[in-house]
């Protein structure tokens, strides 16, 4: 069987980035290599009961409407050592069918896949290349690791993954973490053919306290080919505040602009608060209220007079089984500006359920 170029090269990275964790192990032994998995499967009803079940698009987590499917089926290879780490992962599912569609055909199932390299025996200051988690924003593609089921419409329309090189250092404490990023453009495996210009980021995470998280992270770069005057400049700001053992809340905003040439510029932006209550080990509720507003149509494309304003509320519950299993159901209702919704409505009510296996 002819094997396809872009096979060839996800093959070859794996190659690369498992003999380089077998060389270190060689060293340090085995023991350095981990291993994990991750399943989620839900169902979703959308009460708009979309034809293509297909639920809005700017939502690319749980997308699909009346059917039992798979969002994220995750395996992972962690390679850990005094000088070295490396990261795999390998990914299927309604996430990286609909986050990663814009992506080469090799890359749609590559969540992670990276190396990096200490730069001081003093300090802990690293230099990591390849495929990274995104530095914006407080969610991610794992929904177990989230306080909500369902991402925000934020989290949805901002980087999940990136590329590039990032060079980070933490204190000895952990309690600040400082990045610095040169990256492919906003949330690229591969560079788009005519954009020349190198993207930014920079992330401060700061712990004052074992109750008080504040982080601050940025984008500058540009997505829009062949354009060299076109940049766009993004602020992610979040808050993480655990009130007592039982109540915490997180506070994020968004905000963005794109400038396509030397007068025209458009804004976004996008509040979000979520209030988790955790009754016992097993049970927590959540309550997550939110505002996108994209007027320009920069991020999020509508046939809508004024672009999308949407304002959203959902509550969670979750269960957890087992230290591996978790059950979580969520109501959501968003409520738009016009008639944004495949009912011609300008509400939008949702039910979510999943169960993930996290081992």
């Amino acid at each position: 069987m002819k094997m396809k170029p872009g096979q060839m090269k996800i093959i070859l990275l794996i190659v690369f980035i498992l003999q380089s964790a077998s060389i270190f192990a060689q060293n340090d032994s085995l023991k350095n290599l981990t291993f994990s998995a991750y399943a989620e499967l839900y169902y979703s009803y959308d009460f708009a009961k979309p034809a293509n079940h297909e639920k809005p698009n700017f939502i690319y987590n749980h997308k699909r409407h009346n059917e039992i499917n798979a969002n994220l089926i995750l395996f992972k290879t962690n390679y850990s050592a005094t000088n070295i780490r490396a990261n795999l992962g390998l990914m299927a599912g309604n996430y990286s069918r609909y986050n990663l569609s814009a992506e080469p055909a090799w890359a749609r199932h590559l969540y992670e896949a990276n190396i990096g390299v200490k730069l001081s025996k003093e300090n802990n200051l690293w230099l990591d290349a390849g495929i990274l988690p995104s530095h914006i924003g407080f969610e991610s593609a794992i929904s177990a690791d989230c306080w909500t089921l369902t991402r925000s419409i934020l989290a949805e329309n901002s980087p999940y993954y990136e590329t590039g090189i990032k060079l980070s250092y933490s204190t000895k404490k952990g309690n600040l973490n400082l990045a610095f990023l040169v990256l492919n453009g906003w949330q690229r495996v591969k560079k788009l053919n005519l954009v020349q210009k190198p993207s930014f980021g920079i992330q401060v995470n700061y712990k004052p306290s074992e109750k008080l998280l504040l982080n601050y992270s940025n984008f500058t770069g540009t997505d829009i080919q062949n354009n060299y005057s076109a940049i766009r400049t993004f602020h992610n700001l979040y808050m993480q505040f655990d009130m007592s053992k039982k109540l915490g809340m997180i506070a994020g905003f968004d905000i963005g602009n794109d400038k396509y040439n030397s007068s025209d510029y458009g804004i976004w932006y996008s509040p979000v608060l979520i209030m988790r209550y955790s009754a016992s080990k097993q049970i927590k509720l959540a309550i997550r209220g939110e505002y996108y507003n994209d007027k320009n149509r920069i991020i999020i494309a509508t046939n809508t007079l004024y672009g999308l304003r949407v304002s959203g509320i959902s509550g969670n519950f979750d269960y957890q089984i087992s230290k591996k299993l978790q059950f979580r159901i969520e109501g959501k209702v968003y409520h738009a500006g016009e008639r944004e919704f495949s009912n011609n409505s300008s509400k939008n009510y949702s039910l979510t359920s999943n169960i993930v296996l996290k081992f």
